[in-house]
């Protein structure tokens, strides 16, 4: 029996992503799951580069808009509504796409993970944070190895919202995060597909693209959200929308916000490229402009490694 394919595109902020999954979508029948954690949210539009309604309309989009700014979407929640919206997708007798730079949505998705159903804990969360500015990162990722050494071992002690998580689940349940992790891996077969460009080309690209940002509006977008759900919810922390803040507080010119957001989203182009590294030998990275659709269509149809190296 043919296992169901789920085509995954993934790549960094600014690379064409949205581009690519739409033209392949439209020529394969197919239907996009967004793995990007900040596009979940509504009203958070022109600082996530949402897909435009008119790109929404010609192809139907999931996990789009599917929280407000001061909700709380946990790693499990989107796990399991991405996940019952691919075998949806499939069911209908359409091409699942899985699309987006967020690794951990991608992994937990394509590889199953047994997340733990651990509910944010508001007060833990802000002790642990103030434990961080107190003592520092690398002390709070101590105490992480003191609980949980394999997770710590994963976990790079600056990214202390992961650090958190993982001391979160360890303090609440009692059990190391990492004895909670467990995979279990879909039934269908994964085509991996990865947008790539040079770094200067990306780089242009991503200062272009911030530059659209603010001319679109994104000054008055966050002044709006900020005056309904203010300042402290995650989701007004992202990239652009916590550097806009700054800007709108008085704590920088506007000229300073945009070169941060520009300097910070390179950044996470690295940190994407982190996330994404350990799959390189299943990924096939391509540039989304030469990219022969035909190719993809014989891999998506049969299976068959014609070239590319897909793993089917």
């Amino acid at each position: 029996m043919t296992r169901p394919v789920l085509l995954v595109i993934v790549g960094p902020t600014a690379a064409g992503k949205t581009d690519l999954s739409i033209r392949l979508a439209s020529e394969f029948g197919g239907e996009i799951v967004s793995a990007d954690s900040r596009q979940v949210y509504r009203g958070l539009d022109i600082g996530t580069a949402k897909p435009t309604p008119a790109e929404r309309a010609a192809v139907p989009h999931h996990m789009i808009d599917v929280a407000y700014p001061d909700q709380v979407l946990t790693l499990a929640e989107y796990q399991q509504a991405a996940t019952e919206a691919i075998e949806a997708i499939g069911a209908r007798g359409n091409l699942p796409m899985l699309v987006g730079g967020t690794g951990q949505y991608v992994h937990a998705v394509t590889e199953g993970w047994c997340v733990p159903a651990v509910p944010p804990q508001p007060a833990l969360r802000a002790s642990l944070e103030e434990r961080a500015r107190s003592e520092g990162a690398a002390e709070l990722h101590r105490s992480l190895s003191a609980l949980d050494p394999e997770a710590a071992g994963r976990i790079d002690y600056r990214n202390i919202r992961r650090v958190i998580r993982a001391l979160e689940v360890c303090i609440v349940t009692g059990h190391p995060i990492s004895a909670q992790q467990r995979k279990c891996p879909p039934t269908w077969r994964i085509i991996r597909i990865g947008v790539q460009r040079t770094r200067d080309d990306l780089y242009r690209r991503i200062d272009e693209r911030v530059d659209r940002m603010i001319e679109a509006g994104l000054v008055t977008e966050v002044e709006g959200l900020a005056s309904r759900f203010g300042w402290n919810p995650p989701a007004m922390t992202g990239l652009g929308y916590r550097q806009v803040g700054q800007f709108l507080r008085g704590e920088a010119s506007l000229e300073d916000a945009v070169a941060l957001i520009k300097r910070q989203t390179r950044r996470l182009v690295h940190q994407q490229s982190t996330w994404f590294r350990e799959d390189d030998t299943a990924i096939t990275w391509v540039d989304p402009v030469e990219l022969d659709t035909a190719g993809v269509r014989d891999v998506v149809a049969h299976g068959q490694d014609d070239g590319y190296g897909w793993a089917a």
